[in-house]
């Protein structure tokens, strides 16, 4: 079996300075600003959780929700690890953005065109042997990158011999497996973590997908093309009247 990349974020580890955070921006020309939650300009933000400092990114599941839900295969689990996005197939619906377990995948609702955007652990760059760039960026090593076993051993080597750890290695077992895992010396539910599903969210949205008709899937995918004409745009019009709304 192929071997696939994961990255390990060390909670204890991080000292807040955001490095992976500009990084990230700057590699995608995204404003610097920084912010407080995942948005279509921040693929990782570090959230204060007290004295612990919190990344958050997409954990590119093994076997995501969000590529299993999508009908047209805009968002593909690479065997590299990172889970990709190609907007040129994307016909908006945003089923992914309800499939992910995580609540990742965001979408640009205030432009014209928009798409969904999401972290890819800097796919193309791994491709060329570099890291991804919030991991070059780490001066503390708070996140590291490696093939997933290699990297999942680390963790387990760190959270057993070292009793300041919780005895736990999250995206381990959740959501059936990522390709980033997180460990801490505090409860992740104090963290903000979710408690995912032990089982690989796929296999209920597969379910769903196959209750589907043959004909409703067909006749979608050929009306595809006249809906992204006629609805998008209006769609997008709409969201952005509420946006302006609710600011003023």
């Amino acid at each position: 079996m192929e071997r696939s990349k994961a990255m390990l974020v060390d909670i204890t580890k991080c000292i807040g300075c955001r490095a992976c955070e500009q990084a990230c921006k700057e590699i995608h020309g995204f404003p610097k600003e920084s912010e407080t939650h995942l948005s279509t300009t921040a693929y990782t933000v570090v959230e204060d959780h007290g004295d612990r400092y919190v990344r958050r990114l997409c954990m590119n599941c093994q076997d995501p929700a969000c590529a299993s839900a999508c009908l047209v295969g805009a968002l593909k689990k690479t065997s590299l690890g990172p889970v990709t996005y190609d907007k040129s197939k994307c016909m908006g619906c945003r089923y992914c953005l309800v499939a992910c377990p995580f609540n990742v995948p965001r979408y640009q609702w205030s432009k014209l065109a928009p798409y969904v955007t999401k972290c890819d652990m800097c796919y193309e760059r791994q491709a060329k042997g570099q890291p991804p760039a919030c991991v070059e960026a780490c001066p503390a090593e708070a996140s590291i990158i490696g093939w997933r076993d290699e990297i999942l051993e680390e963790a387990q080597r760190r959270v057993l011999n070292d009793n300041k750890y919780v005895k736990q290695i999250y995206g381990s077992q959740e959501a059936g497996g990522t390709s980033v895992f997180f460990i801490s010396d505090v409860a992740f539910e104090k963290l903000g973590f979710i408690a995912a599903p032990k089982h690989a969210l796929p296999t209920l949205t597969a379910n769903a997908l196959g209750d589907v008709p043959t004909v409703v899937m067909v006749g979608g995918a050929m009306l595809s093309g006249l809906y992204w004409i006629t609805q998008r745009r209006a769609l997008v019009a709409m969201a952005d009247a509420q946006e302006k709304k609710e600011r003023s």
